[in-house]
Formats: structure tokens, sequence, C-alpha cells
């Protein structure tokens, strides 16, 4: 009878005693747990201040390219006729252009349609229209007088005049505008920092924006023919500026 009693005994303490621990590891967990929570709220840096400007840089270069689309086009009353007509012509004009050994030449277009009238709400065929145009670039200072000299070897039209600047300048003057949007943006960043009484620490952050593509002048209307002038005339270009620009961003950190 003592032994049951004295089992009894040891049972029930080692029940407590297992209630026990179980009750301190869930203390623990909760304990643990509760270490981000205090992180997140009190125990982080707060990021650095940080001031975010953006400069524009832009530079003027001289468009020394001419891109040139000129041409024969011929009428007449049939196609026979048009044809040999434009070629002959045509042959004449690229001949002279290889003889000045302009860039890039090459055909940019070849046409022979018929052409109609209108009469008492009737079409009617009149004849047809041939034309060939080139394509070429050549330096600006050249290109008045290619352009009278074309004329004479026989085109009868010019479509459009483009300027531009050559590959290396453009690429120089993008240099060179990205410098200026760096000290636009600095000096953004200074007046402001004065202004609010802060010292700035240290450029953490720099974005080089995409640069505009340069605007060439304007070019010539498409679709005028050329007048020959008088013999001792030029027909007189003048090519213009581009304008290169570029943009920075800097982040400051004060």
């Amino acid at each position: 009878m003592n032994l049951s009693l004295q089992s009894g005994a040891q049972s029930t303490a080692w029940n407590r005693l297992k209630s026990l621990s179980l009750v301190l590891g869930l203390l623990s967990l909760t304990a643990c747990q509760s270490v981000p929570a205090q992180m997140q709220t009190g125990h982080f840096a707060p990021l650095p201040r940080t001031l975010s400007v953006s400069g524009k840089g832009e530079v003027s270069i001289p468009a020394t390219i001419a891109k040139v689309n000129l041409g024969v086009e011929v009428q007449g009353k049939t196609a026979t006729a048009v044809q040999p007509e434009v070629a002959k012509r045509s042959e004449a004009v690229v001949k002279l252009l290889k003889e000045r050994k302009v860039e890039k030449l090459k055909t940019a277009g070849i046409n022979l349609s018929p052409t109609y009238s209108f009469q008492n709400n009737e079409q009617r065929l009149n004849g047809y229209a041939g034309s060939n145009i080139v394509s070429f670039e050549i330096a600006t200072d050249k290109v008045g007088t290619l352009l009278d000299d074309a004329i004479k070897a026989g085109a009868t039209r010019i479509d459009s005049i483009d300027f531009t600047a050559t590959d290396e300048a453009i690429a120089a003057a993008q240099k060179l505008a990205l410098g200026e949007a760096t000290e636009h943006a600095k000096k953004q960043a200074d007046a402001v920092f004065t202004t609010l009484s802060f010292k700035s620490q240290e450029i953490v952050g720099i974005q080089i924006n995409a640069a505009n593509t340069p605007m060439p002048p304007m070019p010539m209307p498409v679709g005028v023919p050329l007048a020959q002038d008088t013999k001792n005339s030029v027909t007189q270009v003048v090519g213009g500026e581009q304008q290169v620009q570029s943009f920075v961003t800097l982040q400051i950190r004060y």
C-alpha cells in the first residue's frame, strides 16, 4: 500500500515538471519572435538623406554634310518615249556625281506611271511620266555648285536637302554637352544646399540620360524643281548648325 502511494506521488511530480518545461519553452519562443519587431521599430539606422538633381548641356556644331535627293523627271505621250529619255539623262547625272566623288550614292526611286485628265466626269489618258531619283552626300560648301552642274547635266528636280554634322563632330559635341550637364546639375544642387543651410557629403548616384538626337536644319521642301540661274551665278546653300543635347542626373547625400 505504501508503495502505491509513493508511485502516485512521483507520477504527479513528473507531470508537473513536464508542464513547467512546456510553459518555459513557449515563453522562450515568444521572446525570440519579438526580437525582429523590436529591431524594426528602433534598432535600424535611417536611410541617408539624398537630393536628386538633373542638369542639361547643349552644344552647337556646324552642319558640314548635305544629304541630297535629286533626279530626272520626264513626261511624254508613250512609255517607250519617256523611259529612254529618263535613262539617258539619269546616266549623265550619275556620271557627274561620280566624277565629283560624292559619298553614299544610291538609287532612291524609279517610277513610270500614266497621267490622266478628267473632263465631263471622264478619265482620259494623257501620257506617261517617268522619274529616276538618286541620293548622295557631299560637303555643304560644295553642294551649291554641284546642284547647278547637275541641272545642266539633265537633272530636272531636287526632292530634298538635309544637313548634318559628321559622326566624329557629333560624338565630340556629346562629350562636351555631358560636361556642361554635370556642371549644371552641381550648380543647382549647391544653390539648394546653400538656401537650406545643408552641406553636401558625397555623390552616391550618377545617371546619364539618353542624349537627344541632334536636330538638323530645316530641309528644302520636297518636290520643288530647281530652276537654272544666270550663267555666272551659283546656288547659295547654308548648312546652319545642329544642337546636341545631353542630360545628367546626380544623387547627392547631405
